[in-house]
């Protein structure tokens, strides 16, 4: 099939631009000495995962079990599950999945966690290893001293069936030097309790080309550099050209000048603003704003002339990709004579 074939709204990945930015951040990581391990949420395809695992990868992450599950189900072996897990439900489906993969590592970041994971594993044939996740800025989860840190992972060290696998820390943007002194802090105060650290683990697509300059990191975990979108355009991270990922529209109305209606609505780009004016950016024409969306509709409005007309399709890179992922069951994926094939969003819908 052609794009042209397709119906509207779409999601449209061009794979070339997403081969790329794989590459060309593979290559940023191994002259920096740093461990990738790229987070599968923005694209939730093991089409991509393998990809990165194929260009150098040293495996993935995932932010819920279920995600994990269905890397796992098409042959991801090395995931990194960065989520406190709770419950017996979820233990148990945890329990399972370590028996079928290379190898799995989870995180904490309080003792309830800890003890519920060490309830889990205390008999198994492996000790299951365990980050102590880090607040070094973000506000999110996170012990938020170096101090507490050591006591967790001493707990962990501790604790039947598990085994202290290192820090990690989902930094806030810019927060590099706060990530290097914390862990810097973290790691004297286990070597001073008798304890290696393994790993240090940060991330981020925002501060991505700064992920070598942060001393102590040793593995890096980024998700949104394969696809891209508007947030890290206007962070100056990233070009128009660079954005893998967009929503493919029809414009329906043009029911005023200066305003036209297509049919990508909060349903397709997301009502995700993460800091910016308008819902995407509307590809080859910077002066038009995707201002509103309901479900169904989105408005553009722009001031001068008439510029599009209805039937006209247009693509849009929405501010956050990640999110647009989840939206839809299916993805296009456009190869480099333009031909498209549609491809399931396996681990669409993960949230448990």
């Amino acid at each position: 099939m052609k794009i042209d074939d397709i119906e509207t709204p779409a999601v449209v990945i061009d794979e070339a631009v997403a081969r790329h930015n794989i590459e060309e951040y593979q290559a940023h990581c191994d002259r920096h000495g740093l461990s990738l391990r790229p987070h599968i949420k923005t694209h939730k395809l093991p089409h991509f995962a393998k990809a990165q695992m194929a260009a150098g990868a040293v495996g993935i992450t995932c932010q819920k079990l279920s995600e994990a599950e269905v890397m796992a189900d098409h042959g991801l072996d090395d995931i990194l599950i960065t989520y406190n897990i709770l419950g017996p439900a979820k233990l148990a489906r945890l329990r399972r999945l370590v028996e079928r993969v290379g190898k799995l590592c989870v995180t904490a970041d309080n003792a309830v966690v800890i003890e519920g994971l060490s309830a889990a594993f205390a008999d198994a044939p492996r000790a299951l290893p365990v980050m102590v996740e880090c607040d070094s800025g973000a506000r999110r989860c996170g012990v938020a001293s170096p101090q507490e840190a050591v006591t967790l992972a001493q707990a962990i060290a501790d604790s039947p069936g598990l085994a202290f696998a290192g820090l990690m820390t989902y930094p806030a943007v810019g927060g590099g030097a706060q990530v290097q002194a914390f862990m810097a802090e973290a790691k004297r105060l286990l070597t001073a309790a008798g304890l290696d650290c393994p790993a240090v683990s940060s991330g981020g697509s925002p501060d991505m080309w700064k992920s070598g300059e942060v001393e102590g990191v040793t593995e890096y975990r980024i998700g949104t550099y394969i696809y891209n979108d508007r947030s890290l355009v206007h962070h100056g991270v990233r070009g128009w050209q660079d954005c893998a990922l967009s929503v493919l529209a029809t414009v329906v109305s043009v029911p005023a000048p200066g305003r036209a209606i297509i049919d990508a609505g909060s349903k397709t780009l997301t009502s995700d603003l993460i800091g910016l004016t308008g819902y995407g950016q509307v590809l080859g024409h910077e002066d038009v704003e995707v201002s509103s969306l309901s479900e169904e509709h989105g408005t553009l409005v722009w001031t001068g002339g008439e510029k599009f007309r209805v039937g006209q399709r247009i693509h849009i890179v929405p501010n956050h990709a990640c999110v647009v992922s989840n939206m839809v069951d299916f993805v296009w994926i456009k190869d480099k004579a333009g031909s498209v094939e549609k491809f399931p969003v396996a681990a669409r819908g993960g949230i448990t």
